[in-house]
């Protein structure tokens, strides 16, 4: 989420919008609850996407790269309630209920919460201070409600404890599939390192075995073929496409193109 009112800080968020916006990137660092309040939001990553509308909930496991939509409904605006769950707090409920987790979560990264009596009950108690901003809850306040729904987020799906309390360190995964399917992303290549479970050294080392130059330059030459390719053979207009392939200006996605390919990419439609 960008620029949200923060209820709690860092813990509980609440965005609204009146018109479409679309982030390219998120980095999900932390486990995070989504309760949509109104209009509709769409998740999707290099493996799935999925969406939710008014009085859904969704769990986002922490450590991903996704493109996140928010789109106003007809007769309704788009607001949501987010809530970090944020590892320090999950360490801290796990040594209060006594939780003890022996192997690594290999589940759905992200799963729809289905609703009863409890959550929408909680889902209502959140929107007062939602409201009324100017009456900001106590961080002790902040803290219990964050507890009440990490409870009814087991009572709910118990299952869920597997991937709330893995507090494993991310396991070295397979560098090259995860760079072809995520090249798009516009991170830095430390979040890259992160995700695929490596130090920023271990990172360079292993990438340049695996493709044969250094992260920056092959994320360039990446994204600049795959302009091309979305330019001659799918007809995509250059405006459409920059923000897609992790280019930040429509400016410094012509200059890459032609010191490439010796064209701008309108030249080259």
């Amino acid at each position: 989420m960008i620029n949200p009112t923060e209820i709690i800080p860092g813990v509980i968020f609440y965005s609204y919008l009146s018109a479409m916006r679309k982030d390219k990137v998120a980095f999900l660092e932390h486990n995070t609850l989504v309760m949509q309040v109104s209009g509709r939001f769409t998740l999707e990553t290099a493996s799935e996407k999925i969406s939710m509308e008014r009085g859904e909930m969704l769990l986002i496991r922490k450590n991903q790269l996704g493109e996140l939509t928010k789109v106003p409904l007809e007769g309704e605006d788009y607001q949501t309630i987010v809530i970090c769950l944020k590892e320090d707090l999950l360490r801290q409920i796990a040594l209060e209920e006594q939780i003890e987790i022996g192997h690594k979560y290999t589940g759905a990264p992200n799963i729809l919460i289905p609703g009863n009596d409890f959550l929408r009950g909680f889902f209502q108690s959140v929107l007062p201070y939602v409201h009324h901003p100017d009456e900001k809850i106590t961080q002790t306040v902040g803290m219990l409600k964050v507890k009440e729904a990490v409870q009814l987020l087991l009572h709910t799906m118990p299952e869920l404890k597997d991937l709330l309390f893995d507090f494993s360190e991310p396991y070295k995964m397979d560098l090259e599939k995860f760079m072809l399917s995520n090249f798009h992303f516009n991170v830095p290549v430390e979040k890259f390192a992160q995700l695929t479970g490596r130090s920023l050294a271990a990172f360079k080392r292993d990438f340049q075995k695996a493709f044969g130059m250094a992260p920056r330059h092959w994320l360039q030459e990446k994204r600049l073929t795959e302009a091309r390719h979305l330019i001659e053979n799918r007809h995509r207009k250059p405006s459409s496409i920059y923000l897609d392939l992790g280019f930040e200006s429509l400016s410094h996605f012509s200059h890459s193109f032609k010191k490439k390919f010796g064209k701008t990419p309108t030249e080259w439609v």
